[in-house]
């Protein structure tokens, strides 16, 4: 299985995290991939995963299964000769605009499942990961918020959250999806551009229910976890996000107690 994260070194413990709940509930051998860049935006430089970071994740993942493997993957330079100009002071770091270079990795073939670094795994996705993807350029599950405006109201297209995407990179390169997107981050500023920019271009891609990308809450069926933002209406509208690696607003603000064994195991190569 074939798994992509996208990040900067910031997003270290997060990664572990993930790693460790896919190990826990997955029997097949992991592909880890992490891609990553040297960026440096007018507010400020943001740090590419290190080696060795990339060398403890590396071991981590060895004690589950000697035959996994943890590759890094740097497109610092990619991103220089394909800025996307648009919205690079948007408030998202550059990093989530990463996924938008996966057709230029040559590394990366076939099927691939990207996830954020704030979803965790909560049991087997072998049936989500070898769905039959003939044709189909990209899977995912409505967004959560953007549903009510794009899917129930304006009824124009399924809006996807870009959390979690199984990626059929063969077709993306035929058809030129992503390459479609990047040109329109570089000259068109949007709000969430690579999320948007996928939901816009994308001629073929399949929905999953939401228990593969379970954005507000999680039910006795849920397999991945994402801990996005969500909005809460008082004393005035704002959004509260608690992310995975927070433990102690999981364990308290959450009342989440599922996830204390990947603290526990995280903590060995995580201070």
């Amino acid at each position: 299985m074939q798994i992509l994260y996208c990040g900067d070194d910031g997003m270290f413990e997060g990664v572990v995290l993930s790693t460790l709940s896919l190990l826990k509930h997955q029997t097949e051998p992991l592909n880890i991939f992490v891609m990553t860049a040297e960026v440096a935006k007018p507010i400020g430089k943001y740090t590419g995963f290190t080696d060795v970071h990339i060398n403890q994740l590396e071991w981590l993942v060895h004690e589950h299964d000697t035959n996994s493997t943890v590759t890094k993957l740097d497109i610092t330079d990619l991103l220089q000769n394909y800025p996307l100009t648009a919205n690079a002071t948007t408030f998202f770091t550059p990093y989530s605009m990463l996924r938008l270079y996966a057709d230029l990795v040559p590394q990366l073939q076939g099927r691939v499942l990207y996830l954020d670094a704030d979803v965790l795994c909560r049991q087997s996705f072998a049936e989500f990961y070898h769905q039959n993807l003939a044709e189909i350029e990209v899977v995912g599950v409505l967004d959560f918020y953007g549903k009510w405006f794009f899917h129930h109201q304006l009824r124009k297209f399924d809006y996807i959250n870009s959390g979690v995407l199984l990626m059929n990179l063969d077709v993306l390169r035929q058809t030129k999806l992503l390459q479609r997107c990047r040109r329109l981050c570089r000259y068109r500023p949007m709000l969430m551009p690579d999320q948007s920019a996928l939901n816009m271009l994308a001629h073929n891609k399949r929905l999953a229910p939401s228990r593969f990308n379970a954005q507000n809450g999680i039910e006795a069926d849920t397999v991945f976890h994402h801990f996005s933002a969500n909005w809460v209406a008082w004393p005035v509208p704002h959004t509260v996000a608690i992310k995975p690696w927070e433990q102690k607003k999981v364990q308290t603000d959450l009342g989440l107690h599922d996830y204390d064994d990947l603290y526990a195991e995280a903590k060995r190569i995580i201070h």
